[in-house]
């Protein structure tokens, strides 16, 4: 280790942010098939990886995936897909669609997740893209959560780093959500949608606080509600502008003046 770097009470690099410091981590995680494997040899036929994307966004929905891959036909690449760049996950996605055994997309809007939680609204997002699947699996890979499906289940803490399963849905997912974000950039665009893709940047942020949120923002976000508090640039400018006027006036108007 480099004697100039100081480290921290938990021995973490000063100066480096925390999700710098997970991407970091993430990227020493091996991903291969050894949970697949395990639910192979306990008896089941069909092992769906389950994974969303979104649930930390500013805006839109959270997405959901469930992947059911095929044992006999490897896709090599799989990974976490905030580790892979864009172009090389569009490449993977089209080889899910195309080679899995079945896939599934499902995702729950911004209204429903300011009324259950990000959280909740991340399961229901769940459920419903397996729910989707064309054939039903008798095992779910889940990255760090279960849902209420009834068949045998494995939760997995970063999942979409160590099971191609997971990572296969977190990367259709993703794609998909870009897509949306894409779309909806063209709708909504002062929020530079098509780059952030509503995540909490600072240029998202600078964009709320002059044009305040969307309908499609999530309102119960902190960033987001917070924008509410203050008024747009616009009129924050016009009530500056007035209160300059009526200084001036005051200082040339002696009806508007009282005595000491």
């Amino acid at each position: 280790m480099d004697p100039r770097r100081k480290t921290g009470k938990n021995g973490e690099e000063q100066g480096i942010s925390p999700s710098a410091l997970k991407m970091r981590m993430l990227k020493k995680l091996r991903c291969t098939q050894r949970f697949e494997k395990l639910a192979w040899l306990a008896g089941a036929k069909l092992v769906a990886g389950v994974d969303e994307v979104g649930r930390g966004s500013l805006f839109g929905p959270v997405v959901a995936a469930a992947v059911i891959l095929n044992p006999e036909d490897r896709i090599r690449g799989l990974r976490d897909s905030k580790l892979l760049p864009p172009e090389r996950r569009e490449v993977l996605a089209a080889q899910i669609r195309d080679r899995a055994v079945c896939f599934a997309i499902a995702e729950v809007d911004s209204a429903t997740i300011d009324a259950i939680n990000i959280y909740q609204a991340s399961r229901r997002a769940m459920l419903q893209a397996v729910q989707l699947l064309s054939l039903r699996p008798d095992h779910l890979l889940i990255d760090a959560m279960q849902i209420d499906f009834d068949c045998a289940q494995t939760k997995i803490i970063h999942g979409d780093a160590l099971s191609a399963s997971i990572a296969a849905a977190s990367i259709i997912a993703k794609v998909e959500r870009d897509r949306m974000m894409r779309e909806l950039h063209e709708v909504y665009p002062h929020y530079n949608l098509a780059s952030n893709k509503g995540y909490s940047t600072p240029t998202h942020i600078r964009c709320l606080r002059e044009h305040g949120p969307a309908p499609l923002h999530r309102q119960s976000f902190a960033p987001v509600w917070n924008s509410r508090l203050k008024p747009p640039q616009e009129v924050l400018d016009f009530m500056m502008e007035i209160e300059s006027e009526e200084s001036t006036d005051s200082q040339t108007d002696p009806a508007l003046t009282t005595d000491a």
